[in-house]
């Protein structure tokens, strides 16, 4: 099961990076960048009921779970919000239960410094991905 990075871009990398910048413009530049890195959703996985709610964008999520780990991939029309999938993925991709269910996501995001600078339907839709994965982790 590939990382959706080619590598395994980890929550502690992603703090790690973002901390090094002093700026906003800066953080959000890198966002976006490992946005362009994530792979692009095939067409025909883009259905009406992937959609996650709550998104200004179109986002859609795919999950599967193997029984031991989860794998997800996750889309979006808009860049921002493709490099903010990438944070989320870095903390939930080929992760057990436990341990998306023990991921602190609201600590996650204050390290990052975002949560701020995001417009309020930007973290709205940040926050309805992370519970839908949350959801999916609970009723497996």
């Amino acid at each position: 099961m590939p990382h959706p990075f080619g590598n395994t871009i980890t929550a502690q990398d992603i703090i790690e990076t973002m901390s090094s910048f002093t700026s906003w413009e800066e953080r959000y530049r890198q966002v976006i960048m490992w946005g362009k890195s994530l792979p692009k959703m095939h067409d025909e996985l883009k259905q009406e009921q992937l959609l996650v709610s709550g998104c200004e964008s179109k986002v859609w999520l795919v999950s599967e779970f193997d029984g031991e780990l989860w794998n997800f991939q996750i889309d979006s029309d808009a860049r921002i919000v493709r490099g903010l999938i990438a944070l989320v993925l870095a903390a939930f991709h080929l992760k057990t239960t436990a341990e998306i269910k023990a991921f602190d996501t609201q600590a996650y995001f204050a390290k990052l410094g975002l949560i701020d600078h995001l417009s309020p339907s930007r973290g709205h839709g940040l926050k309805a991905i992370v519970e839908q994965i949350q959801q999916l982790v609970e009723q497996s």
